[in-house]
């Protein structure tokens, strides 16, 4: 990579970093004190920037330079947040995917991998039932926030702006090209959540845990139909109009790890979950080669059932489909 290709990356980092509907020239322009088409010509690499210049973005932005220019460290450089009460709440774990989503889907050539352990973060945003559990279970049983310690679950709680955030990151991953490497027990978690709560008496009564069922039970149809076209689209669009290129991969073996990877125009970024929903993202090469390889690799030994495989989709997704109604049964006895 020559010094030119480093600056213009240096300025896609940048971009990662601001909401989707900021300029970064402009903002590139307000701390360097220049004017916007000088900010232009240093995105482009059109004119070199300035040692000075570099420390004030790098800083600002806190993007790593040994990085950056893939300086061998004997390990690897990730970058991320963790919700926490008092810094970075959920609302903020939230507008950063919205932004990361919106940064991905900003390139020409684009594709998402996520290796499910879990029912991806993205399906929850279909049902508000389904993202209002979550929330409620990550701030109270994961993270311990003060003040859900003694509360039951309402779906009422959940706030009306955390779902339009939902809406908006669901909108920009249904645009996105994505394959999904599923197995028998991603649903396992949703399921010994709910049954957790149950048992603790969290819900009101049954007829939440029943409606909440529901919500997955559809959300499971629509991942069928998605599977079987080969594409997403908006839940309940009567012209099922697709909006994203959907792979579906069904492996009875491996279970995932809810790692994700993305491809920008040939550039490859890894995503890793961890203490439970926080995620860190790296762009070092030796370690988004080694994704790559695994996730095609899971691939390899997988069964692709979305578009093709019609016996083993249904089987597939009968098994998941026959848990989901032994549940429901039993909350109508």
């Amino acid at each position: 990579m020559n010094i030119n290709e480093i600056q213009q990356q240096f300025f896609q980092l940048i971009k990662t970093k601001l909401p989707a509907e900021t300029s970064v020239a402009d903002e590139v322009a307000k701390l360097l004190d220049i004017s916007s088409d000088s900010a232009y010509r240093r995105m482009r690499a059109e004119k070199t920037i300035t040692f000075d210049e570099l420390f004030i973005l790098a800083t600002q932005y806190k993007i790593s330079l040994d990085q950056l220019m893939e300086i061998p460290l004997g390990g690897f450089l990730f970058q991320g947040n963790i919700v926490n009460v008092k810094t970075y709440g959920f609302d903020q774990y939230l507008t950063s995917i919205h932004h990361m989503m919106a940064y991905l889907n900003s390139f020409k050539s684009k594709e998402f991998y996520y290796s499910c352990k879990d029912l991806p973060i993205f399906h929850h945003f279909h049902f508000r039932e389904i993202a209002a559990f979550k929330w409620f279970f990550w701030m109270k049983s994961y993270l311990q926030f003060p003040g859900f310690a003694k509360r039951k679950f309402k779906f009422s709680d959940y706030p009306d702006d955390l779902f339009a955030l939902d809406q908006k990151v669901l909108g920009l991953y249904s645009r996105l090209p994505s394959t999904e490497i599923w197995n028998i027990e991603s649903m396992n978690i949703i399921f010994r959540q709910i049954e957790f709560y149950r048992d603790g008496q969290v819900f009101e009564s049954d007829e939440d845990a029943l409606l909440l069922y529901e919500a997955i039970e559809k959300t499971w149809d629509h991942l069928e139909k998605q599977a079987s076209l080969g594409y997403k689209f908006k839940y309940g669009d009567p012209e099922q109009k697709p909006t994203g290129e959907f792979k579906m991969y069904f492996n009875e073996v491996m279970l995932g790890d809810n790692s994700m990877l993305a491809i920008n125009d040939g550039v490859k970024m890894s995503f890793l979950t961890h203490t439970t929903i926080n995620y860190m993202m790296t762009r070092d090469v030796a370690f988004t080669e080694n994704m790559y390889t695994q996730m095609q690799n899971q691939m390899k030994r997988s069964t692709l059932i979305s578009d093709v495989s019609e016996k083993e989709r249904s089987r597939f997704f009968h098994i998941i489909r026959e848990r989901i109604a032994k549940r429901k049964e039993s909350l109508k006895v």
